[in-house]
């Protein structure tokens, strides 16, 4: 078996992942080609969108959002992705088991919920017109009061095909966005069977080089060996001797080829999909950026390699950008980043008057 370098098995991910270069697809492409991107809070994807795809501009996700090509739902890990909605319908029945699973995190809190009746209630609440949950929950309370509210919104939001329901604001959904049947909004039906050993082809052109731990790590389904052994993937090595796999033509450039500064949003998926975050994250890097309460800072790459954190915030019409390292900064980096910082600031506040870069410290 052929033996990949740690810098191998970097620029191989960096490639699939949009990063080596900026790509020249439409939103919509661009989302498919990652399997969907995190989407905890609404503007996570437009800032993955802008550090991917060449010359991306917040429209082009907006049209996108708005002719329903692209979808926000609960998906993989039972959290909250952008999707396209084909993806979406194809694989929401395979990773359903994973989302059904989900409700042994209430404990006590489900003590007489009965998921079957509260689906069927939820759905006929929510193919009346869209709601945020706080109405989903209010509503199913009436019907079952001796449940638990909370228990009664998760059971929903786990177990009924959704999408977050769109509006005019910015970044396409406020905070406290509706929801509405997915079929019904896409125009389509769920995909009737699961296609596991598909899904695992599809996340290897996107984050392989990987191993089965990596695939349950980034889609949450259990056992997945099988599927890889069921498939005809090509065997590589790791410098530790550690067996990863990958689609026979997926792409693998020289070590050598330089990566470009990127900058990466919260809870982006190159830091959430593998078991093992060394190809992108230094072990010791990993406690500035994944806190306690199960947040995931908004990092940038040198090297192919997250070097540091950044913030933007404008007050008073001035934003700022700024850059918080984990060590030393060559002026030749710190020009790079200073560069890309400020593009990526006038995408994020193109209304202020002034834009900066500055380094904390």
């Amino acid at each position: 078996m052929a033996v990949l370098s740690a810098k191998a098995v970097n620029r191989a991910t960096l490639a699939r992942q949009l990063l080596a270069e900026r790509s020249d697809v439409s939103a919509a492409e661009a989302v498919g080609r990652l399997v969907g991107m995190q989407g905890q809070e609404p503007k996570h994807p437009y800032v993955g969108l802008w550090s991917r795809v060449d010359g991306f501009a917040e429209e082009d996700l907006d049209r996108a959002v708005e002719d329903r090509s692209v979808v926000r739902a609960t998906l993989f890990r039972g959290t909250l992705h952008l999707v396209t909605a084909e993806d979406y319908l194809r694989f929401r029945t395979t990773l359903a088991p994973v989302l059904e699973a989900g409700l042994k995190m209430l404990k006590e809190r489900g003590e007489g919920l009965e998921p079957d009746k509260v689906v069927k209630a939820a759905r006929k609440l929510l193919a009346k017109e869209p709601l945020t949950f706080t109405e989903v929950r209010d509503a199913l309370q009436k019907e079952f009061p001796a449940v638990n509210e909370r228990a009664l919104g998760f059971c929903t939001r786990m177990m009924v095909p959704l999408v977050i329901h769109p509006t005019g604001t910015r970044w396409s959904w406020p905070a406290n966005a509706r929801f509405t049947p997915a079929e019904e909004w896409i125009g389509g039906k769920l995909h009737p069977k699961p296609e596991a050993e598909e899904l695992v082809v599809r996340y290897l052109e996107a984050f392989g080089p990987a191993t089965p731990a990596d695939f349950q790590t980034w889609s949450g389904l259990p056992k997945a060996k099988p599927l890889f052994d069921g498939l005809e993937l090509e065997e590589l090595t790791d410098e530790a001797g550690k067996t990863l796999y990958d689609v026979p033509d997926g792409p693998r450039p020289d070590p050598d080829t330089p990566a470009p500064v990127r900058f990466l949003p919260e809870f982006d998926n190159l830091l959430l999909a593998h078991a093992k975050r060394e190809r992108i994250i230094a072990d010791e890097h990993k406690p500035a950026v994944f806190t306690k309460n199960l947040r995931v800072k908004a990092t940038y790459t040198v090297d192919g390699l997250v070097a540091g954190l950044w913030t933007a915030v404008a007050k008073r019409g001035a934003a700022t950008l700024t850059l918080t390292p984990f060590g030393r900064t060559t002026k030749k980096t710190l020009a790079e980043l200073e560069r890309e910082g400020a593009g990526l600031l006038r995408f994020l506040e193109p209304d202020a008057k002034t834009h900066e870069v500055v380094t904390a410290g």
